[in-house]
């Protein structure tokens, strides 16, 4: 609401920018590709998505960019006040928002993240972070307050530690979590860091499944195999989750994003704990290390086995299921790969998929589980 409302400062960013420190800062920021997952989710991307093809935007680009394109070149994006770019998690991200610079005409700031945690990287992205805060500082004309800046740094640990507690609540056995309560999660929980309303979206979280441990409630009656959605969930309105829980008793019980992978910050010198926390996704760097993160989460969750979507258009999804597969194949966790936009309905071959996922689960039922 605030993002299109009139009056707010708006910064428009890609997915890893310090939205704490612009919190603290006064601006409204968000990530643009929440708003192709949004247009997808109400039904109104698809001409959207025909202009920004007509336009000259590829087809077998990523959609949520393709939509984007088409809804700011439609006036459906409000004009930022200054856009913040990020290197990762992929190229595309990057070339969305310097398309959007020159069509809004407004500042650009772009945040080069390193592929690891080495201590000359950290102190690279931490000197951008610093400067990131003077670019701010002048586009909104007011200087930075330590003060508020430590507060939003405070409150971000807050809501960490208590992600902490959700992410383990939601692996106990049988899961408090049902597989819708959880999508997107991590990915948009982002957004609120450095603000009270992340911690109390966290307390609401960790009550609530607390609660439900408590009182032997499961989030799916009759939980029988628990499953590990990779990057994003299919956004616009669809069958298979339901099926899953309705048809197999499967419980999509982690997505890929929902872990926390970055340490308390320092409230007193938080640009080294930005840094470390932007490098540190599992979409950053080689792919080893996301494999390995990967890995864990199955252990701590124990998955029975794992869906890929394959987001096409996506390099990173798509260009390393192979990895993925043949490594977890290695540890007993079979992966199903699908070919599917997340984002467009008019590349969803329902019947096709749900023939897939019916022979998925009809094996992953018939074989003991790798943790049990």
């Amino acid at each position: 609401m605030r993002l299109y409302s009139p009056g707010q400062r708006v910064a428009w960013c890609g997915v890893v920018a310090p939205f704490d420190l612009l919190n603290a800062m006064g601006v409204n920021s968000c990530f643009v590709e929440f708003v192709g997952a949004m247009l997808a989710s109400t039904g109104t991307i698809g001409p959207l998505l025909d202009h920004a093809e007509q336009a000259g935007y590829a087809t077998d680009a990523c959609g949520y960019h393709r939509a984007i394109m088409g809804a700011a070149r439609q006036g459906m994006m409000p004009v930022p006040d200054f856009l913040v770019a990020t290197s990762i998690p992929c190229s595309g991200g990057l070339a969305v928002i310097d398309n959007l610079t020159r069509l809004f005409a407004r500042d650009l700031f772009v945040l080069h993240v390193p592929p690891d945690e080495a201590e000359s990287g950290v102190r690279y992205l931490s000197g951008q972070l610093r400067e990131l805060t003077e670019f701010v500082a002048r586009h909104t004309g007011e200087k930075p307050d330590p003060a508020k800046l430590r507060k939003a740094v405070e409150l971000s640990n807050q809501a960490r530690e208590l992600l902490v507690d959700v992410y383990k609540l939601a692996a106990h056995v049988p899961s408090p979590a049902a597989s819708r309560d959880l999508r997107n999660f991590g990915i948009v929980m982002a957004l609120f860091l450095g603000t009270q309303a992340a911690v109390d979206l966290a307390q609401a979280y960790r009550r609530d499944f607390a609660a439900r441990i408590a009182d032997q409630r499961s989030g799916a009656p009759g939980e029988h195999l628990r499953l590990l959605w990779i990057q994003n969930r299919i956004q616009f309105k669809n069958p298979l989750e339901d099926m899953l829980e309705r048809e197999y008793k499967a419980v999509i019980v982690a997505d890929e994003l929902n872990q926390i992978t970055w340490d308390p910050i320092d409230p007193d010198d938080p640009f080294p704990g930005m840094a470390r926390r932007a490098i540190s996704i599992p979409l950053n760097g080689p792919i080893e290390r996301r494999i390995e993160g990967l890995k864990k989460m199955a252990e701590a969750y124990k998955i029975d086995g794992v869906i890929n979507p394959c987001h096409w258009g996506c390099r990173q999804g798509t260009g390393a299921r192979g990895m993925i597969g043949e490594s977890l194949k290695n540890i007993g966790l079979p992966v199903l790969n699908l070919e599917v936009d997340c984002v467009d309905t008019r590349n969803f071959a329902e019947g096709q998929l749900k023939t897939r996922l019916d022979a998925f689960m009809e094996m992953l039922a018939g074989r003991p589980s790798p943790w049990r």
